[in-house]
């Protein structure tokens, strides 16, 4: 292939990429634009904008209470009641705030309670004699990489069964990361958590979660 010809098709591959970007930013634009009208419009009682929110964010809101509670029937239940309490809020929201940060932020908030009430037992507890300690800080800090492609794994199911196994705290900062990819300054909005609170969590969650696939599944690169 002569010089002018390979210059021509990398100028073409550079402009299909470009193009692919322009109108991939076109799309999140247009998106948030609609996300923002909804928004505006359930604020001025029109409750066929709820019915447009709710089904933009209904997989992924249920997906995240079942990470939670871990029961079908209870995930349900909260996402309903997450809903009612949205359209009883929507006017207190500041439109200034990220509107997914503050539902995920509602639908936790009923989770938690949820689970204080039908069964503590799965909340952290604290470390009699220890203020401040509980089992998942207590864990194993040492420094590893994000192990982003632990996330591929879930196709086997063997992610799932080992997220379940997590203390909520731990559970819940990893879905919300790679599931939902919040940020983590979005994820600290949640959990009204400071940034260090998040990052430690979400090591300690990997950690956790690298050594139980490793003890279940020996010699599996989990990586």
């Amino acid at each position: 292939m002569g010089r002018s010809m390979a210059s021509g098709v990398s100028l073409f591959q550079g402009l299909v990429r470009s193009i692919d970007m322009i109108a991939s930013a076109a799309i999140a634009w247009e998106g948030r634009v609609g996300l923002e009208s909804e928004v505006a419009q359930l604020q001025r009682g029109d409750l066929d904008a709820l019915s447009a929110l709710l089904a933009r964010y209904q997989n992924r809101l249920y997906r995240y209470l079942l990470r939670l509670v871990r029961e079908p029937a209870e995930a349900e239940d909260l996402f309903q009641q997450t809903w009612v309490r949205v359209a009883e809020k929507i006017r207190q929201y500041d439109s200034k705030r990220n509107f997914e940060a503050w539902l995920f932020t509602v639908a936790r908030n009923i989770a938690i309670d949820h689970l204080r009430r039908i069964r503590p037992e799965s909340l952290d507890e604290p470390i009699p004699g220890m203020p401040g300690e509980s089992p998942a800080t207590r864990l194993p800090s040492g420094e590893r990489p994000v192990l982003d492609g632990i996330m591929d794994r879930e196709r086997s199911g063997r992610l799932a069964q080992a997220l379940e196994l997590l203390p909520v705290s731990q559970r819940e900062v990893l879905t919300l990361r790679f599931e939902e990819e919040m940020k983590l300054e979005e994820i600290a909005d949640v959990i009204d958590a400071p940034l260090s609170t998040v990052k430690t969590r979400l090591r300690r969650g990997l950690d956790r979660l690298r050594n139980t696939l490793e003890t279940n599944y020996p010699g599996e690169v989990w990586q």
